[in-house]
C-alpha cells in the first residue's frame, strides 16, 4: 500500500537522510541522550554468584550470565526498561539498541552503552537509533560480521527531531506495525521448525525401518534404537570406518617448515551443507599435512559447540584442496560403507540422541570424543537397499529444503520490510499522524509486506 508523504521538504543537509519535513530540525544524538559505556569486567573477577554481568550476547536474550560479587559504581547498573546500545558486535543482532526487558538489577559490561535521553522520549529514541543502525554499521570499522563504533561517532551523527506529538504519533505506528510483522516472522519461523523435525523424522524412519512397512523385524540389540528389519545389520562405527580428529589451534611452530593452509571449522559445517564462503586459514608444519588433509568421502562431523550442532555435518567433497580441518570437526572415513549411508544415518535422530546422550554438557553447550562417536551402533541395510533409500532420502529432503528455503526468503523480506519502514517513518518520508489512534487507522500495512510466495 502507498502511505501519505509531509505536503513540503527540505534538504537535510545529511547525505545518508537526503530531504526531511520542511519544519523539522536536525541534530547530533549526543544533544539528545548521553551514552555510558559499560564497565571492564575481567574474567578473573568473574563468580559464582553476585551481581549478573550483561554482555553483548545477552542483548538478544541469552541467559548464560556471568557474576561480579564486588560493589559497582551506580552508571554501570541496568534495570528493566533501560535502552541499551551494543557498539561492539554482529551486524543485525547483538548491534544497535535493545530494550532490556529482564527484572533485577544488572551490571553493564564494556562494549555496550546505556542511553539517558534527556530531550527525547526513551521510546522514541529506541525508533531513532534503530533508524541509523544500519547507517552506523556502514560507517563502522571492524571485521567483516562484526561492528564497532565510538561514543564520539555515535554522538555526532545528526537525525531529524520532529515534534513532541511526531515523535509520539511515531514510536506509536512503529509499536503497532513492527510488531505485526515481527508476528509474521514468527510463524515462518515456527514452519521452518516444524519442516526440520517433519524432515528429521522422514530421515529417521527411513535409515532405521525402511519403506516396507511389512518386513520382518528383529531386535537390534540396542535398547534405545529397537527393532530393526530382519536383514540389516548393526555394526559400531569403528568396524566401518575411522576418525579423524582435526588440528589445534596455538601449536608452537618456532623452527619448524610451515605452509598456510586453509582449514574446516564448526561454522563451516552446517546440518546437510557446507557454508565455504568463509574459509580460515592456519600455518602448519609442512610435515603435519597429510595427518589432518581431508579426503573426497569424508563424512564431516561437528565435535561440539551449541546442542543444534553436536553432529551436524555433511559429504566432503574434495571442494578445497588442500585442505584441513581444525579439532572441533570430525573427519569420519568409511571403507566398509558408502559415504552418504553414514552422512544419513549421523544426521538422524537416534545417532543426534545418541551422540547427546554421550556428550559432554555445559550450559547451552555439548562435546563428544572420538572414542564415543566411534561406538555409534549403525544400521546398515544390503547395498541395494542403501541406494534406494539414499534416492527416496534426496526427493524428500529436496521438498523439505524447497519449502524451508521459500520460509526464509519470506522472513529476509519481512525483515527487510520493517527497517525500511522503520527508516521511513523516523526520517519522515511518510507522515504517520493520521495512521495512528483513529478508527480509519490501517490494520493491514504489515500484511501487505507478506510475500506471496510465503
Amino acid at each position: 500500500m502507498s502511505f501519505p508523504r509531509y505536503p513540503e521538504y527540505k534538504d537535510s543537509g545529511v547525505e545518508w537522510l537526503g530531504e526531511v519535513p520542511a519544519h523539522w530540525e536536525m541534530t547530533p544524538l549526543k544533544h539528545l541522550a548521553d551514552f555510558v559505556n559499560g564497565d571492564a569486567f575481567k574474567p578473573a573477577d568473574w563468580a559464582e554468584s553476585g551481581i549478573p554481568i550483561i554482555r553483548i550476547q545477552n542483548l538478544n536474550g541469552g541467559d548464560d550470565f556471568n557474576y561480579f560479587d564486588g560493589a559497582v559504581e551506580e552508571r554501570y547498573l541496568v534495570r528493566e526498561g533501560d535502552l541499551l546500545f551494543g557498539w561492539s558486535g554482529n551486524r543485525g543482532t547483538s548491534f544497535g539498541p535493545f530494550v532490556w526487558r529482564k527484572m533485577g538489577i544488572f551490571a553493564l559490561n564494556q562494549h555496550i552503552f546505556r542511553v539517558v535521553p534527556f530531550l527525547i522520549d526513551k521510546n522514541d529514541l529506541y525508533w531513532v537509533l534503530k533508524a541509523v543502525t544500519a547507517h552506523v554499521e556502514d560507517q563502522a570499522h571492524g571485521i567483516i560480521g562484526m561492528v564497532h563504533v565510538t561514543k564520539g561517532d555515535l554522538g555526532s551523527i545528526k537525525v531529524p527531531a520532529p515534534t513532541p506529538e511526531e515523535q509520539t504519533a511515531i514510536a506509536t505506528f512503529l509499536d503497532r506495525e513492527t510488531t505485526k510483522i515481527d508476528a509474521l516472522v514468527a510463524e515462518q519461523e515456527k514452519l521452518i521448525a516444524l519442516l526440520q523435525e517433519k524432515r528429521q523424522a522422514v530421515i529417521s524412519h527411513a535409515v532405521t525401518k525402511g519403506l516396507d512397512p511389512n518386513v520382518p523385524m528383529k531386535d537390534s540389540g540396542v535398547e534405545w534404537l529397537g527393532e530393526v528389519p530382519g536383514h540389516w545389520a548393526v555394526k559400531a562405527l569403528k568396524f566401518i570406518a575411522t576418525v579423524q580428529t582435526g588440528i589445534a589451534k596455538g601449536k608452537d611452530n618456532t623452527g619448524k617448515e610451515t605452509i598456510k593452509v586453509p582449514y574446516l571449522r564448526v561454522a563451516n559445517v552446517q546440518d546437510g551443507y557446507l557454508a565455504l564462503d568463509d574459509m580460515a586459514e592456519i600455518e602448519i608444519p609442512a610435515s603435519d599435512l597429510p595427518r589432518y588433509l581431508l579426503q573426497s568421502g569424508d563424512v564431516l562431523m561437528n565435535e561440539g559447540g551449541d546442542f543444534d550442532k553436536l553432529g551436524r555435518g555433511h559429504v566432503w567433497r574434495g571442494e578445497i584442496a588442500p585442505c584441513i580441518h581444525q579439532n572441533h570437526v570430525f573427519a569420519v572415513r568409511p571403507h566398509s560403507v558408502s559415504p552418504e549411508w553414514l552422512n544419513a544415518i549421523t544426521g538422524s535422530g537416534y545417532a543426534q540422541f545418541y551422540f547427546m546422550s554421550r556428550s559432554k554438557q555445559s550450559t547451552n553447550l555439548a562435546s563428544i570424543s572420538s572414542t564415543s562417536v566411534m561406538e555409534l551402533p549403525v544400521v546398515l541395510p544390503p547395498s541395494e537397499e542403501q541406494d534406494v533409500l539414499l534416492r527416496f532420502l534426496e526427493k524428500q529432503t529436496s521438498q523439505f529444503n524447497t519449502l524451508t528455503a521459500q520460509a526464509r526468503t519470506a522472513i529476509t523480506l519481512l525483515q527487510e520490510r520493517r527497517t525500511a519502514l522503520i527508516s521511513a517513518a523516523v526520517t519522515g518520508q511518510i507522515d504517520v499522524r493520521g495512521l495512528v489512534g483513529g478508527a480509519n487507522a490501517p490494520d493491514s500495512i504489515a500484511a501487505s509486506a507478506y510475500p506471496e510466495s510465503a
